[in-house]
């Protein structure tokens, strides 16, 4: 059962505990949420920040309201939208079983083509930050710092502006899990290795190269995560 204590910010508060209640099956797809003035009260907050939380939640694809009807729970999996995404990496302390590893497997269809194009397009920016890569501390946070730097001017040297928009909405869930990814030192030797390939295929402005690199070193990380 979800913490039902309000904080400082009511309409937040609402919103992260009908988000976490959910998550855990408080409200499954399908249910209806109690009725306005009784859920307000579960919450602590008043009925206008209530509708507010709903407002939002609804805007995300999380419930459906329905003016004198109940607001049904939806199945957010099938109906939300990256804002759900975005909520999910904000809200909820226990991710959803696999999820990391889902996240990973869509980088790898992703990454592999945000390379290449940034090969294409903008190759400069990329390797003035890789070539950095040889001064990086051995700590878990450097590595999930240049990682996440590296990624995100790939995306923008992509020349497809959606690419550094889906990549931003998991820069808090990139460094909590960047820290535990990058913990052992082979995570970190495979990183290593995969920045000096890198580098070097963006020296040669070898797009292909630097595609096939990616997708190797984007399908091992998935492993390693496992």
């Amino acid at each position: 059962m979800p913490d039902w204590t309000a904080p400082q910010r009511p309409a937040d508060h609402a919103e992260k505990t009908l988000v976490a209640a959910i998550m855990d099956d408080t409200y499954p797809p399908g249910a209806t949420l109690p009725g306005e003035r009784a859920l307000a009260a579960q919450l602590g907050v008043t009925r206008p920040t209530l509708r507010e939380a709903l407002q939002r939640l609804e805007r995300d694809g999380w419930i459906t309201i329905h003016q004198g009807k109940p607001t049904v729970v939806n199945d957010f999996w099938r109906e939300g939208g990256l804002n759900v995404l975005s909520t999910i990496v904000r809200y909820d302390q226990q991710l959803p079983p696999g999820f990391v590893t889902h996240l990973l497997e869509v980088r790898l269809i992703m990454a592999p083509d945000y390379t290449r194009a940034a090969v294409e397009h903008d190759p400069t920016s990329v390797q003035a930050h890789l070539a950095q890569y040889p001064e990086l501390e051995e700590t878990a946070t450097a590595y999930t710092a240049f990682d996440w730097d590296l990624h995100h001017i790939l995306t923008i040297a992509s020349g497809n502006p959606i690419y550094p928009l889906i990549l931003n909405g998991f820069a808090t869930l990139y460094e909590r899990m960047g820290r535990r990814y990058f913990a052992p030192s082979d995570a970190r030797a495979v990183s290593r290795a995969f920045y000096r390939a890198l580098l070097e295929a963006f020296e040669q402005r070898d797009a292909s190269a630097a595609e096939r690199i990616t997708r190797e070193v984007m399908a091992r990380s998935i492993e390693l995560w496992r």
